[in-house]
């Protein structure tokens, strides 16, 4: 059975290339686009990794996360900042209970070794290799457009 990984992203496309990019890593992929919306789904959801962006409308990703680490129903769900700002934000980040913290756009295989830091590979999901495709990135910072 694939390990389930919640995307909590406000903008479309990179929401979209993240869950191409995660059920090509034979992931399940929830998606919410809201802070809020975030919360309420890992509370119904319960996945195994969140993958979250720090600016997003409502709640943002800082008060999200401490929101889900005081719930005991989603306290050791690890979650991983996605953002673009790497100043003071990566420490609050680590602060607010994240387990790490990428910087947009990160790479396939460094996203790729972050998630498997916190979900190894089990007997129970295959994992696939990751392959060059025209919807993911191939180096920092290079993103080919959706067909």
């Amino acid at each position: 059975m694939p390990a389930k990984i919640l995307i909590v992203e406000d903008h479309t496309d990179l929401r979209q290339m993240l869950v191409h990019m995660m059920r090509t890593m034979n992931y399940e992929v929830i998606e919410a686009e809201t802070g809020d919306k975030g919360i309420k789904k890992a509370l119904a959801e319960a996945p195994d990794l969140i993958i979250m962006d720090l600016w997003l409308p409502g709640i943002n990703g800082l008060e999200a996360t401490r929101r889900l680490k005081r719930n005991p129903k989603t306290a050791r769900i690890p979650i991983i900042a996605h953002t673009v700002d790497d100043s003071d934000y990566g420490e609050k980040a680590l602060a607010a209970g994240m387990a790490a913290v990428l910087i947009k756009p990160s790479p396939c295989h460094l996203l790729k070794k972050s998630i498997e830091k916190f979900l190894p590979p089990t007997s129970q999901r295959e994992t696939v290799p990751l392959q060059r495709s025209n919807n993911i990135p191939l180096r920092h910072g290079e993103v080919r457009k959706y067909a």
